[in-house]
């Protein structure tokens, strides 16, 4: 195999947002897709929910744009939400052409309803809606001569042309260096276009519904290479993951407590009841609030974990309500028709990312993100549930269209990577120590309350880690474990630097210092240091 790839479009990453970019562009270009482990590992794959689009009698666009905003907390931006909201249905369309098995009713698509939405307007398979879009897109995907895929190649960095020719101009992306994980090598990839589909950033959290594959790697490569960030603060945390060693990111349905499950402190404490004591609504109050009362009680009493109980139903209904759950919980010894749940909330979706354009457009010519990687501006201080699948597929198209009138300039000779002078690291065990240690001080210190003390602790914490990884990172021969907590550490202190530039508690960023609203909504911007 070559050190060299040649495409005219790169694609870094194998959700929904990048496999429809590839399957859009494959009649006019040459795309290459990257992907860090098998093509069906990203979060797409796990999304339970559906995609949300305005298709049914009596709803509008006005109102899904409006139950958006409310959701967004005041941050989104308006243009980006009418523009995901309008291309939403033709989104739709495109899947169901491809032959994505929607769930029907009477022959028509069946719209189901979700928190925070007015109208029926979920779109759906079953309960494993991404699952069945993936397993769609990857079949046809696999069956494009003009899309080459490259499985188990995890993105190093980006190749930015930093000479530009006038003085004011942008850097060019030239494609990026790609290590090859089963051969042990790094590879250099010439695009010129390269779009960045990297999925979000929740194995920055020590708890966490995403796949292990959600590192943040190109927010963090964006960033590295002069792209602006945005509101990176906002990490939207699931109230209810299962507690268990081998059950890694299986969520506990919030329909367990809609149908009577109870949130209790452990025996040894009780085992009393407490959302009553943190808000009138109890069990049923929104899912930020009852991840904020979960957090506070572990926090106080320095819990693990807490129950959820809905062992006072009939195990019949148990049965025909909640199969899955009750049957993984049985696989680990949980019976819930007997005992509990232990549950702890956990980081489900990154709000913020490289900033881009409705084009996909980043800060750096040649540049496009897509999907959870990006700030689009779609999503504000809160993700309405099911808007992320359609921003994938809007934006994605957007990028494609951008790309297609663009031209694709003839590019300079790049260098080739070159590891001569390190050696292979022989202290893995520093890698995974450092690992273990960001994911616990930011779960403790930036997780679902803060307050500007716990931040100066992340912050003073997270300057130490990056000392050593790049000290790491000059000397050693890279490797998967290593880039990773590059890219974590790195998207930590965005997050970091982003809550502690909020001065106010606004959507899902809490700070007990402000508990305030400001009187007016701004997004959080980073900008890169001059290189």
């Amino acid at each position: 195999m070559t050190d060299l790839h040649r495409f005219d479009v790169l694609i870094i990453g194998s959700g929904l947002a990048g496999l429809t970019a590839a399957l859009h562009l494959a009649n006019t270009h040459r795309v290459a897709v990257i992907t860090k482990r098998a093509l069906n590992d990203g979060s797409s794959n796990w999304a339970q929910g559906g995609i949300a689009a305005v298709l049914g009698e009596g709803d509008s666009v006005d109102s899904h744009v409006e139950d958006t905003l409310v959701a967004g907390a005041g941050l989104c931006d308006l243009e980006a939400t009418r523009f995901t909201v309008e291309n939403a249905p033709a989104a739709i369309a495109w899947l169901q052409e491809l032959g994505v098995p929607f769930s029907l009713e009477h022959g028509e698509l069946h719209l189901t309803r979700e928190g925070g939405h007015s109208h029926r307007r979920i779109v759906h398979a079953a309960d494993a809606t991404g699952a069945a879009v993936q397993a769609t897109l990857i079949e046809r995907v696999r069956n494009t001569p003009q899309i080459r895929l490259f499985e188990h190649h995890m993105l190093v960095d980006l190749i930015t042309d930093q000479k530009a020719p006038d003085a004011g101009q942008p850097p060019r992306c030239l494609g990026a260096y790609v290590l090859d994980t089963e051969r042990d090598e790094v590879l250099t990839f010439n695009a010129s276009h390269t779009v960045l589909a990297t999925g979000g950033a929740g194995k920055v959290y020590l708890y966490t519904t995403n796949p292990d594959t959600a590192t943040g790697d190109g927010i963090a490569a964006g960033w590295r290479a002069g792209c602006r960030v945005g509101n990176m603060e906002f990490i939207q945390f699931h109230p209810t993951c299962l507690y268990h060693p081998h059950a890694k990111s299986f969520l506990i349905s919030e329909a367990v407590r809609g149908e009577g499950g109870l949130l209790k402190l452990p025996p040894h404490l009780g085992g009393h009841r407490f959302m009553p004591d943190h808000d009138p609504r109890a069990e049923l109050a929104p899912r930020d609030v009852v991840a904020r009362a979960i957090d506070f009680e572990m926090k106080k009493h320095g819990l693990d974990c807490v129950h959820l109980d809905i062992s006072h139903q009939p195990p019949e209904f148990l049965r025909e309500h909640f199969p899955n759950i009750l049957a993984r919980c049985l696989e680990l010894g949980i019976d819930i028709t007997k005992e509990p749940i232990p549950v702890v909330p956990a980081a489900h979706y990154t709000c913020g990312g490289v900033v881009t354009d409705l084009s996909g457009r980043t800060d750096i010519s040649g540049l496009y993100a897509v999907g959870e990687t990006t700030c689009t501006g779609l999503h504000g201080a809160n993700r309405l549930a099911s808007n992320s699948l359609v921003e994938c597929m809007v934006f994605a198209q957007g990028a494609v269209n951008a790309i297609r009138e663009a031209p694709s300039p003839a590019l300079p000779a790049t260098p080739l990577w070159d590891d001569s002078r390190v050696t292979d690291a022989d202290e893995h065990v520093v890698i995974s120590h450092n690992w273990d240690e960001l994911r616990r001080f930011m779960w403790d210190y930036v997780g679902i309350v803060r307050t500007n003390k716990r931040l100066e602790r992340a912050a003073h914490r997270i300057a130490l880690l990056q000392g050593e990884i790049q000290e790491f990172y000059s000397q050693f021969h890279v490797t998967r474990d290593l880039l990773e907590l590059r890219n974590l550490v790195q998207v930590a202190d965005l997050i970091v630097m982003s809550a502690m530039l909020r001065h106010e508690s606004r959507g899902l960023h809490f700070s007990r210092d402000y508990p305030g609203l400001l009187p007016e909504a701004r997004p959080t911007i980073l900008v890169p240091p001059a290189h």
